[in-house]
């Protein structure tokens, strides 16, 4: 039988004087607001960051393959899409999927208004699904056609300051290819989408990629940028640079960290903020049990004589409170638990808390969280906790079997 277990089990908070039952509760409400918290913390960013990067990545995929060149202004150079290295692309095990773009900086003019947009072509290979789950009103275009497409999709903030909805024409004035001349395109809004992303919905309108490819005075087989959505997210740097290596001398490759690096940067900061949260919740809780387990051995400094006396050693009786303050913890950790899964699922399910989209880019607050980060924040909590029990434990070793009877 476990002599230091039994003799823990024995003391339990309930049955502990008056003296140390409010510090135990107190210990217990530490423990349970700081893991709770932790993990309502280490939700919400993750949430954070995998909404707004399914946003970017939706709307601009992560990796694009452009011509290599110094201009850096919005008139692109095209890429042939005829050649060898897209057919090692579309072999690639990391590559999920392949699609063409080209964009164009235009003037768009209403009768009162004219505003400074980006149209972005898209070819037949387009995947549509991020823009069908944000569409507001309207219809995706159709780009079937045998001739370049009309239509076009505007977004939300865009179509309310020019006051334009679904079917209105809209005139949008292009620079020629040798700049000295204005081109004009009349086209259709077909449909509304709203990302909550101000770098796309205060300039983008995405239309067919041959409007483009006529403004250029290219040919079909020549793109603005070949984009490459990728099986893991996590490995996008190193696919990258794989991809670098293989693809011709006067092409380049540019990931959604380098095209949109504020946003990303900001996603950062987020990881900073989780961290500081984490390290000073485990340092409060254990400061609070390290005060309770003190409290608990002085109180208990006439048993500790008495366990010596009959011949305990100072592991046994070590044990014996590393016991008690493992059951304390616990029990906080339970409630914690629960108080940090309750906001989770009330949050996931109802989006009680809600967001400006302005300044967040989501319109509520985003939690997810996986098994495997909640079992590592328990983890986490309770070990590092006991660590920090460890010191005070070793006052035991000071009490000394004579002078401690004295409080029997």
């Amino acid at each position: 039988m476990n002599v230091a277990y039994f003799i823990a089990r024995h003391i339990a908070p309930g049955r502990t004087e008056a003296y140390s039952r409010p510090v135990i509760r107190i210990a217990v409400i530490s423990i349970a607001l700081g893991l709770a918290l932790m993990i309502v913390s280490v939700a919400i960013v993750i949430g954070f960051k995998n909404s707004i990067t399914n946003k970017v990545t939706g709307f601009s995929a992560p990796l694009q393959v452009v011509a290599f060149t110094n201009n850096e202004s919005l008139e692109e150079s095209p890429v042939t899409i005829g050649t060898k290295f897209l057919k090692e692309l579309r072999t690639n095990p990391e590559i999920t999927h392949i699609q063409y773009t080209a964009q164009k900086g235009g003037v768009l003019k209403t009768r009162n208004q004219i505003q400074g947009i980006i149209l972005k072509g898209v070819g037949k290979h387009y995947d549509w699904q991020f823009l069908k789950e944000n569409l507001t009103a309207g219809h995706l275009p159709d780009f079937k056609t045998t001739s370049a497409s009309h239509q076009i999709l505007i977004s939300q903030k865009l179509a309310t300051k020019l006051q334009l909805k679904p079917g209105d024409a809209v005139r949008v004035w292009f620079i020629g290819k040798d700049a000295t001349a204005a081109l004009g395109r009349k086209l259709v809004i077909s449909g509304i989408y709203n990302t909550g992303i101000e770098e796309f919905d205060n300039r983008f309108l995405i239309g067919d990629l041959r409007q483009i490819q006529q403004l250029n005075s290219w040919g079909p087989d020549e793109v603005g940028s070949v984009e490459l959505q990728v099986r893991d997210f996590k490995k996008l740097k190193t696919i990258a640079q794989n991809i670098y290596q293989s693809i011709p001398y006067n092409l380049n490759i540019n990931t959604i960290y380098e095209n949109y690096p504020e946003i990303f940067n900001w996603l950062g900061l987020l990881n900073t903020n989780v961290v500081v949260i984490l390290v000073l919740m485990i340092l409060v809780a254990g400061v609070t049990m390290v005060s309770t387990l003190f409290i608990l051995i002085i109180e208990r400094t006439g048993m500790v004589g008495i366990l010596k006396t009959l011949g305990a050693g100072n592991r046994t009786i070590q044990k014996i409170f590393l016991y008690k303050a493992a059951y304390i913890t616990g029990r906080g950790m339970f409630w914690g638990n629960l108080l940090g899964l309750l906001f989770y699922f009330v949050q996931y399910y109802f989006r009680v808390f809600r967001l400006n989209p302005a300044s967040y880019y989501v319109s509520y607050v985003p939690v997810e969280l996986s098994v495997p980060h909640l079992l590592m924040l328990n983890a986490g909590t309770f070990f590092l906790c006991l660590l920090m029990l460890i010191i005070p434990s070793f006052y035991i070793m000071r009490i000394e079997p004579a002078r401690a009877l004295r409080y029997e």
